[in-house]
């Protein structure tokens, strides 16, 4: 059987390693072993980093959304509660876009979820416990 050296195919692989550490630190741009190792955590930090923006904008949303609901005498809680109960479809990106550029728009929209929400209900405690 014939001896197969993986010339150009090595190199290849090794320059596609190295243009993809382009910009790193000293040896992690240089060195195959070193480019290698740092290639791959920064792909696996962009692979949960892509999954940790969405939780990061949702919280930042949730977080507008309270503020400006507070702001018209609801809690976050309560709001979106009167929102699915008199059938308003905002997702919370687009309730946190009218919180911050358009508060009146919103305490429109909080005035009719204040409407539609139900009354709030005590939670009794037992006299046992």
């Amino acid at each position: 059987m014939p001896r197969v050296k993986r010339g150009t195919v090595r190199a290849a692989k090794r320059k596609k390693m190295l243009k993809l550490a382009k910009g790193f630190y000293l040896t992690k741009s240089k060195l195959y072993r070193s480019a290698k190792e740092s290639v791959d955590k920064a792909l696996n930090y962009a692979f949960v980093g892509r999954r940790r923006k969405k939780r990061d904008f949702r919280q930042l949303w949730v977080v507008r959304i309270n503020a400006a609901a507070r702001l018209n005498g609801l809690s976050y809680g309560r709001l979106i509660n009167g929102l699915k109960a008199a059938n308003i479809a905002l997702d919370r990106k687009s309730l946190a876009e009218l919180a911050v550029n358009h508060p009146e728009a919103f305490a429109k929209v909080a005035a009719q979820a204040a409407a539609a929400a139900p009354a709030p209900t005590k939670a009794v405690r037992s006299a046992t416990a």
